[in-house]
């Protein structure tokens, strides 16, 4: 009776999350130098699911637990003077995302534009980039431990828990869902009436389901049975959609062209336009496709008689989302007008505005954030991304899995991109989770796989 009554207190106090979370650890811990590659793949596959639990902190524990994990396998790996696997382009990410705690440093002695008291902001932000390095180490350490293409199929599974959470944010009343099943906009957006799977916000979910819908489009001509591939690439093309996601709905149209542009030839060509323009048909047809419409005769951009300095007064009242952006990075821009160099800190923009939000164009926030010099280091990176994807790809034979993969990679970068100028997609954590899991993977040898790595690959 009296363990009972500990354990009701414990439940009590902590909540039955927390101490499924304990567990989970406990668990992992014992799996993880027993049993390697399935705890490592059971990680990459969990990851999608947690994003719905923001509220409790359990995507950032994940992400701080995985950066020990990591940490914890490199120490041992050293002590027994045993290699840890890595590649040239990882020690690139390494030490660009060693720059960005140079921001972290300065926030700290008061250096940059803003206070020393988001400090802690900047600390969290950097955590959150710096646990994409540790995924791109975790995921290498499965080199020569399993075939690439086993690991890429392991991540669909991925899919299952995303897909089923949409599936019933469709289908069942808001009011019968629990409520971290419902999206709760800011704006004046009925609760429900937008579905985000378990990944926190409708552009998340967008981002993550053409992510998948490209590697989808990758596994398609490999496969023997194509029926299947084909409806998971309706339907997250579908789901997609159902975000309602403006973000999602620019990454698909420039998705289209960078994937068909190695491919082109007359019926990719005819194919992918006749694509585009049901897509812009079925948008502009659409509700939410007209209230955009709309919206954008509200703006600048296409009413001549309304200026930057009209659209920014008009934001506050009229519930134009382009004149709120527009009137967001006219402030960030401002800001960064104050501290051109360093800017103001990691992840600051929120409070470098009256509107107290996301600068929703990841290249104003980079400038407003970090200046001119972090707005040259990320497109370092970009560049760098590109000329890796570019280098691994003609190192392969044509038609080779890794080198279409790679295309499709080149793509989804070049979507992401676009993406950007007028959304988060920097803050879209599980989307560059598995961006950077497949980076890893992109990096081992394809072509020459042992022999005990076939005959375990067949036997799974």
């Amino acid at each position: 009776m009296t363990l009972l009554g500990i354990a009701t207190g414990v439940l009590a106090n902590f909540g039955l999350i927390y101490l499924v979370g304990i567990a989970v650890v406990i668990i992992t811990l014992c799996l993880f130098f027993k049993h390697f590659e399935f705890t490592v793949l059971g990680l990459l596959i969990l990851r999608s699911t947690l994003d719905a639990f923001s509220k409790q902190q359990l995507p950032s524990a994940f992400a701080i637990g995985v950066d020990l994990l990591v940490l914890l396998y490199v120490i041992v790996r050293l002590l027994k003077r045993q290699t840890v696997k890595t590649d040239g382009f990882f020690w690139f990410l390494a030490a660009w995302v060693a720059l960005q705690a140079v921001w972290v440093a300065l926030s700290g002695l008061g250096a940059l534009g803003s206070s020393s008291s988001l400090m802690m902001v900047g600390v969290r932000e950097w955590i959150r980039v710096f646990s994409g390095v540790m995924v791109y180490l975790l995921v290498m350490q499965l080199r020569g431990r399993i075939p690439a293409q086993k690991v890429v199929m392991s991540l669909f599974l991925s899919l299952a828990v995303p897909l089923l959470a949409g599936t019933l944010q469709m289908t069942v009343p808001p009011s019968m869902l629990p409520s971290f099943l419902v999206f709760q906009s800011g704006f004046s957006i009925e609760a429900g009436s937008r579905i985000n799977g378990t990944l926190g916000h409708p552009n998340a979910f967008a981002t993550f389901s053409l992510f998948f819908l490209g590697l989808t489009l990758w596994k398609l001509p490999q496969a023997k049975h194509r029926l299947p591939w084909l409806l998971l690439a309706g339907a997250l093309a579908f789901f997609l959609v159902s975000t309602k996601s403006l973000t999602g709905l620019v990454m698909l149209v420039a998705f289209i062209p960078a994937y068909l542009a190695p491919r082109l030839n007359i019926i990719n060509f005819v194919g992918g336009l006749v694509l585009a323009v049901i897509i812009i048909v079925l948008f502009s047809n659409s509700e939410l496709g007209q209230e955009r419409l709309i919206s954008l005769y509200g703006t600048p951009l296409l009413n001549p008689d309304i200026d930057i300095s009209r659209a920014i007064l008009m934001s506050w009242n009229d519930g134009n989302s382009f004149n709120w952006r527009i009137s967001q990075w006219s402030y960030l821009l401002k800001a960064w007008q104050d501290s051109p160099l360093l800017g103001h800190g990691l992840d600051t923009s929120r409070f470098l505005t009256p509107l107290a939000s996301y600068a929703h164009n990841d290249y104003v926030r980079f400038l407003a954030e970090e200046g001119i010099v972090g707005f040259v280091l990320f497109l370092v990176l970009i560049g760098m991304l590109f000329l890796r994807l570019t280098q691994l790809a003609v190192a392969v034979p044509p038609r080779s899995p890794k080198r279409n993969l790679c295309l499709i990679m080149i793509a989804i970068l070049s979507s992401m991109l676009v993406a950007m100028c007028a959304g988060n997609v920097w803050n879209h954590t599980t989307l560059y989770f598995y961006w950077w899991s497949l980076m890893a993977v992109l990096g081992w040898d394809w072509e020459h796989v042992p022999e005990n790595q076939i005959e375990a690959y067949q036997e799974s």
